[in-house]
């Protein structure tokens, strides 16, 4: 006589919730995150040498290779400090600024100096009277120095990006951008110093220079007269 088999009352185990079993890694990283991130800022006020997440630099720069070496036969007249700031915007023609586009805001501050070349003074442009009491000189107009701008005090002021440009540069840097940045600078410096007048002044400040200068040495009578543009 077969034997009954006993019933199974109890209830069915719930399948696991797939959702549920990728939440849970999820939530590890995020805790570990989390973790480091509070670990680096309490760490943050110790010593280098006691702080894991500490950075240190070195410089494996090489030596510096001197290239040429020439002579200077120039008075350097006059010197002029400017400040630009640059407003650099890139936009995407199809999309909004939101999305795609970048506006950067710089500050350039740099030098331009303008001096007179004495190695272009021409046969006959120093004439002196029999006596030595009388000197003519025609001299050469002064000439501008390429724009010296310093790293130290220009900066990047502010930059709003779209979301697509905030992705890209989360994974890439381009060092191109602050070339740009340091050449528009540049530019537009050295387009200012052309209409300020500080080649005239350098004019006057070398004709000043040289007519004391003669006089000391015992002339009466100094003229100084500029080249023909």
């Amino acid at each position: 006589m077969a034997r009954p088999q006993p019933k199974n009352d109890a209830p069915p185990t719930p399948s696991r919730s797939p959702r549920r079993g990728l939440l849970t890694p999820l939530v590890l990283v995020v805790a570990t995150i989390a973790l480091v991130l509070v670990a680096q800022q309490a760490l943050h006020g110790l010593p280098g040498w006691l702080n894991p997440f500490g950075t240190e630099t070195k410089d494996r720069s090489g030596p510096v290779l001197l290239k040429s070496i020439r002579d200077l036969h120039r008075y350097e007249a006059a010197s002029g400090s400017f400040q630009v700031i640059v407003d650099l915007e890139k936009d995407a023609k199809f999309l909004p600024g939101s999305l795609r586009g970048k506006r950067t805001l710089f500050v350039g501050n740099g030098t331009v100096d303008a001096y007179v070349d004495f190695s272009k003074l021409g046969s006959g442009a120093v004439k002196v009277n029999e006596d030595r009491t009388a000197a003519t000189i025609t001299l050469p107009r002064a000439q501008l120095e390429n724009t010296n701008l310093d790293p130290k005090t220009s900066y990047v002021y502010a930059t709003e990006r779209g979301l697509i440009d905030r992705f890209g540069d989360f994974f890439s840097s381009n060092p191109n951008n602050q070339q740009q940045l340091y050449v528009l600078a540049s530019q537009k410096i050295q387009s200012a110093a052309q209409q300020s007048g500080l080649k005239e002044r350098a004019d006057a400040n070398t004709k000043s220079m040289l007519e004391n200068m003669l006089k000391a040495l015992g002339f009466k009578t100094v003229t100084i007269t500029p080249t023909a543009q």
